[in-house]
Order: structure tokens, then C-alpha cells, then sequence
């Protein structure tokens, strides 16, 4: 099997009814207890697996669309979920967070968001943070390194002031890691966001150990190469031996992969569908592999 990049936009999946079920269920309600993972800068844990919005919450003012992305979020939450990343990059999605978490009843959520822009970063902030309806973010970062130096000195004075909690960068799709892992040796950030999965896996050489030895905490984006990975998995058959690691699909198999790398603190994917981020928090559920298993993993999906 080739593995490769395809650019194209998630059509937005469940219906009316699964959307209702998702938001009248009990948000604090966990059948299975997820994993949860130390931020190394100060102790506090979250859970290992978060929700992004790149692409599957950009969906505008539609509003049945809005109520499906709602129900998202509830299962998100009620299924052991926290922290839910976005940026202003990714259309409409804040404001669509914020529609879910008022709909919702303002769960407890860890919210990532990002600045990306060259110009005003305070103002972008505010405006992200007025779409999300939260009093402060929790945790802001530099979206691929737009400005990094200017937008670094903001957030720094932010947190110190109390207006955020953490700070970090980003990178996707293997960009700029050279300046990346610059920027992780001379700067005192709290989080890194990277790309990383079962075929990506440049960073296990330097930038993840690297975030273990600087003490960052890791973001994991494109778990599932923007859903291609699992798509093209599709057709493959599952190993009996996965249910030693307990993943009953390629996506709990490609997740528990990621979770398993000591310097990983949460893998974030995205999706449009409920029954996806419930399995998607199962993933975080149960064993993982070690690193023994982590190989026999990583080479039957490259002879496929």
C-alpha cells in the first residue's frame, strides 16, 4: 500500500437523532477510564486523547450542521474527553465551539487554541477567545511559527499576568523542523504541537526526545494523515494480535501506536461523527504496547 497525502474536505456525517441522544446524555457518565498524562511543567494531568476541529467544525452558520458538531462535543465529554484544539486557520470552527460548549452547559473543557497571524496578535486572541465564550484559554500557541518571536513575548506576558495558563508552538505535515526544534532548545515552553503517526514518524529521532529532555508536553495533530491513513487502511485486514493492546479498529490501533511513545501527552484527531470520538477515547482505554509491539505495528502496516 502507498501512503500519501490528499487534501480534501471531511463531509460532515450522523443525523438528527444521533445528535440528540449525544446531547441529552450525561456528560460526567464514563463507562471506561481514559488515560490520563502529566503536563511536565506543572503536574497536572489530562486526558491522553483530545479533539481537534481542523476542517471537520468549519461547517459556517449552518445550524443542523452546528448541532452535529454539538453532539461531537458531547460525546467528547461525556466519554472522558478535555481538551479540544482549534485556530482562527480553520474557518469557523471557533465559533462553532463556542456554539457547542453553550449548548452543552459549558462542560469543563482544556482549550487550545492558536495565534496566526502577522500583524495583531492580541487582538486575533480576543476575538478567538470571545468565539469560544471561555474567561481565558488554556493553553496558546504559535500556529506554525507565524511571527514566533513577536507572538512568544505576547503569551509569555499573558501567562505571567494570569490571562493563560500555557504556552507552545506548532508544526504539521513535517514543516520547518529544523527551526522548530531551535526555538524548543532556547525557548520555555509548556506544549509542542507536531505531526506523528504509525507512517510519519520523523520526530521520534530528535523532537520528541527532545521534549522529554526540555520537559514540553506533546500535542500529536494528523494522527490519521487527515483521515487518509485510516481510509487507506480500510481494505487491510486488522491483525488477530491487536486485541493484545485491546484496539478493536485501525483507529484505536493507530492511536494506541502514538500513546505509547513515552514523550506523547495527547494525540488530538479530528472528526464530524459521534460514534468516531467515542472509539477514538477507547483508544486511551486499556493497554498499549510496548515498544517491542510498537515494531511488529509499525512493520506489518509497511508491508501492507
Amino acid at each position: 500500500m502507498t501512503f500519501r497525502h490528499r487534501t480534501r474536505r471531511t463531509v460532515l456525517a450522523g443525523g438528527a437523532a444521533l445528535a440528540a441522544t449525544a446531547l441529552t446524555s450525561p456528560l460526567h457518565a464514563q463507562s471506561t477510564a481514559v488515560a490520563m498524562r502529566p503536563i511536565p511543567s506543572s503536574g497536572e494531568s489530562i486526558p491522553a486523547i483530545g479533539l481537534g476541529t481542523w476542517i471537520t467544525f468549519n461547517v459556517g452558520d449552518d445550524p443542523v450542521l452546528r448541532d452535529e458538531c454539538a453532539a461531537v462535543m458531547g460525546a467528547f465529554f461525556e466519554s472522558g474527553g478535555r481538551m479540544i484544539d482549534s485556530s482562527p486557520m480553520y474557518g469557523s470552527s471557533q465559533p462553532v465551539i463556542g456554539h457547542g460548549l453553550a449548548k452543552l452547559g459549558t462542560p469543563p473543557v482544556f482549550s487550545a487554541d492558536k495565534v496566526w497571524t502577522s500583524s495583531d496578535g492580541p487582538a486575533q486572541i480576543e476575538q478567538s477567545r470571545q468565539y469560544w465564550g471561555v474567561p481565558r484559554f488554556d493553553l496558546l500557541q504559535v500556529h506554525n511559527l507565524v511571527a514566533w518571536q513577536d507572538h512568544l513575548k505576547t503569551l509569555y506576558a499573558m501567562k505571567e499576568a494570569g490571562q493563560l495558563r500555557y504556552v507552545g508552538i506548532t508544526t504539521s505535515e513535517g514543516r520547518r523542523h529544523d527551526l522548530f526544534e531551535e526555538i524548543m532548545r532556547t525557548e520555555p515552553l509548556d506544549f509542542v504541537q507536531l505531526t506523528y503517526n504509525i507512517v510519519d514518524r520523523e520526530v521520534e529521532d530528535r523532537l520528541l526526545p527532545l521534549a522529554q529532555e526540555r520537559g514540553m508536553a506533546v500535542i500529536v495533530n494528523r494522527p490519521f494523515q487527515q483521515g487518509d491513513l485510516t481510509r487507506d487502511l480500510a481494505s487491510e485486514t486488522l491483525p488477530d494480535w491487536a486485541a493484545e493492546i485491546g484496539a478493536a479498529s485501525w483507529a484505536q490501533f493507530i492511536l494506541k501506536f502514538i500513546l505509547a511513545h513515552p514523550a506523547v501527552t495527547v494525540a488530538i484527531p479530528a472528526t464530524s461523527r459521534v460514534d468516531h470520538v467515542r472509539e477514538n477515547l477507547a483508544a486511551a482505554t486499556g493497554p498499549l504496547p510496548d515498544e517491542a509491539m510498537r515494531r511488529r505495528m509499525a512493520a506489518y502496516v509497511e508491508q501492507l
